[in-house]
């Protein structure tokens, strides 16, 4: 809602970080924001200065940042509850000091906005305000907008290094609370370097992508190869939940041109990004590249729209009946469901789409396989015999 000069608004309702922190109260449940777009000035002033505070849930989905608030000698102040294990939470969630909720990310913002989740406090990381008084979430808007929606109280931290990024990606300083001003660096993740197993995989993924399709393509080794060995490709799209770097090299390749999309054509749609500041500037300001939330991202009736509808997953494990692991190890929970079912369940509705689950056939230098007559004791499934569409590994595709 909009009314008085937001610029008067924006310059009311700045405070300093103790200011701020004082704004929360014990027992809140407190939403930080995902991924690089981790608000890393107000976490670490809620672990640092909130001494006030008690007996708080923490929850996100992905960080890269540090996890303090999950250190033993916080847990009377905090709780985590993750929807994604990160690799900076898994120690505390393997140990029992955080909790691990699984979700499909599709699912997840409608859960917030039902309440089923609650989030008292939001803690996000935003662009300074345009002329109209409306903020960028930038690099992540997957569950953030939604958790900012449903908190009673938002405070923002504002910082110029935060790209602009369009799409359905704004907050008005109305809807802020608190505005925090603090610029630094955006976290970042750089590529992940090739081995030669990785490229042998990317190899034969290439020969199963068409011109003309649109990929999702997800986190990990194998999936950055992949993009890498697609150059000999022509107007391939993007509509995936995470943006990375390797989209940037096809794109100024001409190999990415979004032309031949069904929907949003023209467009690269994602809902968060993870890279390095070279990401961030192509996504500044560009009209080619929209965000929006995950219930839109990942639906897999929006994904299936688009024909040719590519899915490039990683996977932990198989099995010999097409069960797929790609959260834990054991029981230890490795990483989360994130979006690979929203996106394999579309990619198979899509006229012409493909669902393909990657990975190296061992682990541990050769000493495991990957491929198993059953799945390890305590291998979660995250994609059951009926999902399973193509599965390469380095020897080929089956």
């Amino acid at each position: 809602m909009q009314g008085q000069d937001p610029f008067r608004t924006y310059e009311e309702k700045k405070m300093s970080l103790e200011e701020a922190l004082l704004l929360i109260k014990t027992g809140d449940h407190i939403f930080i924001g995902s991924a690089c777009g981790e608000p890393q000035y107000l976490v670490r002033g809620l672990v640092e200065k909130a001494s006030h505070l008690s007996d708080n849930e923490i929850l996100h989905v992905h960080t890269l940042g540090v996890v303090p608030y999950a250190e033993p000698r916080y847990s009377d102040r905090f709780r985590l509850n993750a929807f994604f294990v990160g690799v900076n939470a898994r120690e505390a969630v393997a140990e029992g000091r955080a909790d691990y909720t699984p979700v499909f990310l599709s699912e997840l913002p409608k859960l917030i906005s039902r309440g089923l989740v609650p989030i008292d406090v939001a803690l996000i990381q935003v662009t300074p305000p345009d002329e109209h008084g409306f903020c960028s979430f930038g690099v992540s808007v997957e569950i953030t907008k939604t958790a900012s929606k449903m908190a009673k109280l938002v405070i923002a931290q504002v910082n110029r290094c935060m790209p602009r990024v369009l799409g359905d990606s704004f907050i008005h300083v109305n809807d802020i609370d608190a505005v925090v001003v603090h610029d630094e660096p955006i976290l970042e993740l750089p590529p992940s370097e090739h081995d030669i197993v990785s490229d042998r995989i990317a190899r034969h993924v290439s020969e199963l992508v068409e011109d003309g399709s649109t990929l999702q393509i997800g986190i990990g080794t194998v999936p950055n190869a992949v993009l890498g060995a697609l150059t000999d490709k022509k107007d391939l799209g993007i509509h995936t939940e995470l943006l990375t770097e390797g989209v940037v090299d096809l794109i100024e390749e001409g190999v990415v041109t979004c032309e031949k999309k069904t929907i949003n054509r023209g467009k690269i749609i994602a809902s968060f990004a993870m890279g390095t500041r070279r990401l961030y500037d192509f996504i500044d300001n560009n009209p080619m590249v929209e965000f929006y939330e995950s219930d839109y991202v990942n639906d897999p009736f929006i994904i299936s729209q688009h024909d040719k509808m590519v899915a490039i997953n990683q996977a932990l494990e198989i099995d010999l009946t097409g069960q797929v692991c790609a959260d834990s190890i054991g029981y230890r929970f490795y990483s989360g469901l994130g979006g690979q079912a929203d996106f394999v369940r579309g990619a198979i509705r899509s006229k012409g789409g493909k669902a393909i689950t990657v990975f190296p056939s061992t682990a541990k230098e050769g000493e495991y396989s990957r491929i198993k007559s059953v799945l390890s004791e305590g291998a979660g499934v995250v994609l059951t015999r009926g999902d399973v569409d193509y599965v390469v590994t380095e020897y080929g595709v089956a």
